[in-house]
Parts: structure tokens; C-alpha cells; sequence
């Protein structure tokens, strides 16, 4: 343990070192992304591969056991000609990477530049070819792809219920992997996630005859429709994930409503206030009737000192999560498929069957993949968050996590015996890291592209799978009701007034929401973490840093600051002296600003780390490999640079797989890509 008092530990940073001179030096102060050097940069080849139609992101990368590449086409362009103006997933018929570890397999593909191109995907070689399609019929007939549905049968459309969804029902793929069933691996079952709230994994049969893939839509399930979904509450947000060693799909919760506090701010801060004024974060209003307009409300209440409420927006589709799970829909002035005009999302607080807000920002498992209904177990012993993925190393004991979001972390878990050893999922026991950045030069305003990062892993609590499932379980029974009855003087039959709720929201605002782990036992649990240790704190505060992971870390210390941290991965059976790759979609607000232990010049364009694993499977520098363009890059830089990279796969022979979901920046176009990415050391390594 660091022999450091808690608030020293947060002072306490590679700043020090430098001395009080560098504050005010990091280019996060300059209006404009201009001119940083290295910007871009990459350590290796990096080769355009497709560029997807007008609209979409690239997501849900995956590649076939003989090279072909499949991809999911993400909220596309409802203007785009033909099938592309729907979210699909289709693979690249007639291509197969040749595994070689070098980008030689290819020719690079243009940038698009006819309205034709810019319209569809393209691919350097083979020819997309959609496999299946948003709202498809599957399972007979008696669903559609991609969309969920209440327990008696609703589709969870605001075509069918007033209020607000996280994204149209089905038009938001994401992460896709293949699980094979016989031994030539071309024949299992196809996951996707689909990023919405309620969340969703389909499972499609495919197999592939004569060359090409087939998908069998008629046996294909919404898993989120099965009991076994309903059971751990479902999900939300499905965003990127993983295969696992052990075959499965590894399906992570995108939660983005799960920040306590606002960007750069700590609980201490709030508390130290007396007021969450300027500094409080989304999930503290989860259990508000209409939760998404908490942003509005704010902004009416204070006026011109209203702030950003960081994850508002991500409440979207909280109401619709309590339909899914059976709730009376009492806030619904209208049944469903009513018409649009008698419709309308009332105040009236839903009762009995509200979700419980720390059931969701896990990463889920879908055991037995090939049974009737697969099983989904989530690892709440890995932390909460907005996860865009793990990558679980080949020990199946050491998992790398990352959180997509502002101010937000990278993690490390580790179980004490390989994961799938234990024979229940919730004995699964383990230790959750947090990461502390320990080099003077992150602070002292360089460009990301010259500077390593050094890594210490600060231990944030050790517990079973099933000692933070009863922790969990003990806010199971919060509802709407509680919001108002507990932070105003409004008792359950009361008409719910506009003042009430605004008189709810204030009390929530200077008090925090005392219905759910409250400032003070977050405060407390830091004190004693520095004073002690991790596992010598009051029994009844070890459920924090699993519950509140971000605000946990950022309340000792921690180096909270990456900014969209979009993708980790390493190679199927990654080993001591393997690469992990980490991708920063952008580089710039925590990371570029004059605060914390991490104050480097701007790059809107993103950063890749990798990191080298040791014999422990253990990462303590990350280096930077590719560093996109800046803001102010012209088209003649910035059409060939990687820009806002999400999801990332590493292929079989090391190679990287890197999708955009770009701004546009200096582009002359506007479509996102997909490159290849060969890490120099890696080609050298096959010479």
C-alpha cells in the first residue's frame, strides 16, 4: 500500500515531480487541435481495408478461422440506395487474409469520392454481402432482429409506447462472434449485440455452403426475449465485447448513465461543497420519473449556472427497461400502437419492477451457446462502467477492460484460479484494479506521440461474483416512487406536479439520491482504503468500488482521465512478450487539460497504445503506435490517417484490425473505414 493519506494520494502525481512550473502547459487550453507533433503518426503499416456507407460506424469486427472478414453496418443512412440504407451484418464474399502478418494480401482501397461509393460498403477485395437485416423476421416469425419485447409480447418501439429509446429498435449492431459446432468451423452460431436500451444479443445459425455463409433466420433468437435475460434484469447498451478462451461470447454494457459525478470531478468535491451544484453526474437521477430529461430540467432550474449532467443522455430507454421487465406501464397515458396523438410519457412514478441501476455496465457471458436457451452470467466482480470491452488473457485468471465516456478508466481484473474452473459463476473470486500513471513526462504537455505511459495497477477491493450480486440485490426494490417520496414531501397517491419534481430534483442535486450508495459512504470507503487496505475496509463499504467503480478510483486517486477508451485486444493465446492494443478514440479533454497525471498536447484524432504482456500476464507501459490527425489537418493528411478509432480485433497472425466511428475532421469525405494495421515489430518479429 502506498503510504500516502488519501487526499495526498490525489495531489500525489508525476506532476509533483516537475514541480508547480507545468501546470497550464497542456494544449487542452488551446481552442484549436493545431499542430502537434506526430501528428499522425504510425508505427508500421496501416492500409484502408473498406470504407462503410454514408452514416454508419464500423463495428463488430470478426474474422473467420480461413480469413474472411465480417462486420456489422451501424445506423446507416436511411438516404443510402438499396440494402445499405438499413443496419445489417454481412461478411466479404471472395476475400480471405491470408494470415501472413503482413498487409501484402490487398491492394488499398480508394477513398470514396461519388455519391455511389459514399453510399455503400466497399471493400479492397470480395464484395459485402449482408447476412441478415434490422427487424427481420426470425425464430417463425414471432420476432424481429434486433428488437425486444415486453413480457406479453410488445415490440419496445416508440412506435408502440411513448417516451424516449436508446436508438431505433435493431438499427444499432455491434459486436459479432462466431461460436462453431462441429470441427471444420463452418458450421455455429453467429452473436451480435445490439446497442440499445433494453439491450440485446441475438444468436443466428450459420453455416457455409460452397464458399459463402448462410444465415438460418427462422431458428435465429433474441436472447433478450428468453426468461433466462429477464431473470438478471437484461441488459442495456450492448456495445463491443469479446470471445473468451473458453468459447463464448463475451457481451459488454456500454452503461454510459453510470457516471455519479461529472467529468473531472470527485465525490469528495460534492461533499466538501455540501452540494452537487455543477459537479453531479447522470445515474444519481436514475429512479427520476422521465430520467433522460433530467439535462432540461437543470437547465431550467439554474439558469445560466446550469452544467453538463455527463451520461444524461444515456437514460434514454431506462422507462422502456421497465416495461421489458414486467412494470406496470402506469406512466403511459395511451396502450400500445395507440395513436401517436393520444400518446404521451406522464410523470406518474412506475412502481413495482423499476430497474435497478447497478445491474447494468458488466460484461455478460453467454454460457452454453449451442443449448436451446444460453445462459447469460455477468461478472459483476469486474467492475461497473461504460464498457466498450474486456480481453481476457490466456491464463483465463487476467482480464483488460476499458470504458468508453469522458473521464473515464482502463481496469484490470484478476481472478484467483482461471475462470471457467469454477463450477458457479458466482464463486468466480478475483481482485479489481485501477490504473495510477506514474511518469513525470505525461504531464509535461508533449505530444502523446513522444510519450510512453507508465503504469502502476492500484487494487481497488477483492470479492466473489456472488458477494456483489447480494450487494446488488439490496437496492432491487428502489422505484420511482422512492425518487419522489424520499427527496420531497410528496407521498405515494399525490398528484406529481411540476414543483414537486423540480422540488425532488434540487434536493437530489445539493444532497445526492439517498435511495442508492450514497457521497458519504464513497468518501468513507476512500478514507479507509488509504489508511488500510483494500480488504481491511468496513465490511459494509466493500461493495463500493465494485457498485461505483468510477467514482471509487477517482476518489483515491486513480488516473480517471481517458477519454473514450473504445478498444482492447491482443492475440487468440497471447503470451509474455504479446502485445495488448488499446485504442483512444480521442485524445483531448482529461487527457489534454492542466489537471491530474495525465496532461499531454491534443490529438482529436485518437491515440493506439499497445502493451507489452510479462510472464504474468501483467502491462506497466503503454506505448503509442498510431496517432491519428489533428482537428485542423487538411484533407491531404487527414483522408489516409486513422481518426476516432472504436472497435479493435487483433487477427490470428497479429495483425490489427482498426474501425472508425469518426468525426470528420479534415476529411474530404465522410464515411467511416475500417484499416489493417501491421505493427512493425510484429513484421520484423516474422523476418
Amino acid at each position: 500500500m502506498v503510504d500516502l493519506n488519501r487526499r495526498t494520494l490525489m495531489a500525489s502525481s508525476a506532476a509533483a515531480a516537475l514541480g508547480a512550473s507545468v501546470s497550464g502547459v497542456a494544449s487542452a487550453e488551446t481552442a484549436d487541435d493545431e499542430q502537434t507533433a506526430g501528428a499522425p503518426t504510425v508505427r508500421g503499416d496501416l492500409k484502408r481495408f473498406s470504407s462503410t456507407a454514408l452514416g454508419a460506424e464500423v463495428t463488430g469486427p470478426y474474422v473467420f478461422d480461413d480469413g474472411e472478414l465480417l462486420y456489422s453496418l451501424q445506423h446507416p443512412s436511411r438516404d443510402n440506395p438499396g440494402e445499405f440504407n438499413r443496419a445489417s451484418i454481412g461478411y466479404f464474399s471472395g476475400f480471405n487474409f491470408d494470415f501472413s502478418g503482413t498487409n501484402d494480401d490487398f491492394e488499398e482501397l480508394s477513398t470514396p469520392s461519388t455519391e455511389d461509393e459514399r453510399g455503400r460498403v466497399r471493400g479492397a477485395e470480395g464484395e459485402y454481402t449482408p447476412l441478415a437485416q434490422e427487424q427481420d423476421p426470425i425464430d417463425g416469425g414471432s420476432e424481429r432482429l434486433g428488437v425486444v419485447q415486453t413480457p406479453d409480447g410488445w415490440d419496445l418501439t416508440t412506435r408502440n409506447f411513448a417516451g424516449t429509446q436508446y436508438g431505433d429498435a435493431g438499427y444499432n449492431p455491434d459486436c459479432n462472434q462466431f461460436v462453431a459446432t462441429d470441427g471444420a468451423r463452418t458450421e455455429g452460431y453467429l452473436f451480435t449485440n445490439w446497442e440499445n436500451s433494453p439491450g440485446n444479443v441475438s444468436r443466428i445459425p450459420l453455416h457455409k455452403d460452397d464458399g459463402e455463409w448462410h444465415a438460418d433466420l427462422d431458428n435465429a433468437i433474441n436472447l433478450a426475449n428468453t426468461e433466462a435475460f429477464r431473470e438478471i434484469g437484461g441488459t442495456r447498451i450492448n456495445c463491443y465485447g469479446d470471445k473468451s478462451p473458453w468459447d463464448t461470447m463475451l457481451s459488454s454494457e456500454e452503461n454510459y448513465a453510470h457516471p455519479r459525478v461529472s467529468l473531472t470531478a470527485n465525490v469528495g468535491d460534492i461533499v466538501d461543497a455540501g452540494s452537487g451544484k455543477g459537479l453531479i453526474g447522470a445515474c444519481q437521477f436514475w429512479n427520476r420519473p422521465n430520467p433522460s430529461e433530467i439535462q432540461s430540467a437543470v437547465d431550467e432550474y439554474y439558469g445560466e449556472e446550469s452544467w453538463s449532467v455527463q451520461g444524461y443522455w444515456a437514460m434514454t430507454g431506462v422507462e422502456l427497461l421497465a416495461y421489458y421487465l414486467g412494470a406496470d406501464r402506469v406512466d403511459q397515458a395511451a396502450p400500445p400502437h395507440a395513436d401517436s396523438a393520444e400518446q404521451a410519457n406522464t410523470t406518474e412514478p412506475i412502481g413495482d419492477g423499476y430497474p435497478n441501476p447497478y445491474r447494468y455496465g458488466y460484461h455478460v457471458d453467454i454460457r452454453e451457446p449451442a443449448a436451446e436457451t444460453p445462459q447469460p452470467v455477468k461478472y459483476y466482480v469486474m467492475g461497473r462502467a461504460a464498457w466498450e470491452a474486456p480481453d481476457v488473457q490466456s491464463d483465463e485468471r487476467t482480464v483488460y477492460e476499458c470504458s468508453d465516456g469522458d473521464s473515464k478508466g482502463v481496469y484490470k481484473f484478476v481472478a484467483e484460479e482461471p475462470i471457467p474452473s469454477y463450477d458457479d459463476p458466482m464463486d468466480v473470486e478475483g481482485t479489481l484494479y485501477a490504473p495510477k500513471i506514474t511518469n513525470a513526462d505525461a504531464v509535461a504537455g508533449s505530444s502523446p506521440a513522444e510519450v510512453d505511459l507508465e503504469i502502476e495497477w492500484w487494487p481497488l477491493g477483492s470479492a466473489t461474483n456472488g458477494e456483489v450480486a447480494d450487494w446488488i440485490a439490496e437496492y432491487d426494490d428502489v422505484t420511482q416512487v422512492d425518487y419522489l417520496a424520499t427527496h420531497s414531501s410528496w407521498t405515494e397517491g399525490d398528484e406529481v406536479t411540476a414543483e414537486v419534481l423540480e422540488a425532488a430534483d434540487r434536493e437530489v442535486v445539493e444532497n445526492g439520491n439517498a435511495d442508492y450508495v450514497t457521497n458519504e459512504e464513497i468518501v468513507e470507503w476512500a478514507d479507509q482504503w488509504s489508511a488500510n487496505d483494500p480488504d481491511n475496509v468496513d465490511d459494509d463499504l466493500r461493495k463500493v468500488p465494485f457498485l461505483e467503480t468510477r467514482a471509487a478510483a477517482k476518489e483515491i486517486g486513480a488516473s480517471i482521465e481517458f477519454n473514450k477508451a473504445e478498444g482492447v485486444d491482443s492475440v487468440e493465446g497471447a503470451m509474455g512478450g504479446d502485445y495488448v492494443y488499446f485504442a483512444l478514440s480521442e485524445f483531448n479533454d482529461d487527457l489534454a487539460d492542466d489537471t491530474g497525471d495525465l496532461r499531454l498536447d491534443r490529438v482529436d484524432g485518437g491515440v493506439v497504445y499497445r502493451g507489452t504482456l510479462d510472464s504474468n500476464y501483467d502491462i506497466t507501459t503503454l506505448e503509442p503506435v498510431i496517432v491519428g490527425p489533428d482537428a485542423t489537418d487538411p484533407a491531404d493528411v487527414a483522408d489516409d490517417a486513422l481518426i476516432n478509432i472504436d472497435n479493435l480485433y487483433v487477427m490470428e497472425d497479429g495483425r490489427v484490425l482498426c474501425c472508425e466511428d469518426a468525426d470528420q475532421l479534415g476529411r474530404s469525405y465522410s464515411n467511416d473505414c475500417l484499416y489493417v494495421f501491421a505493427d512493425e515489430d510484429t513484421v520484423r518479429r516474422l523476418d
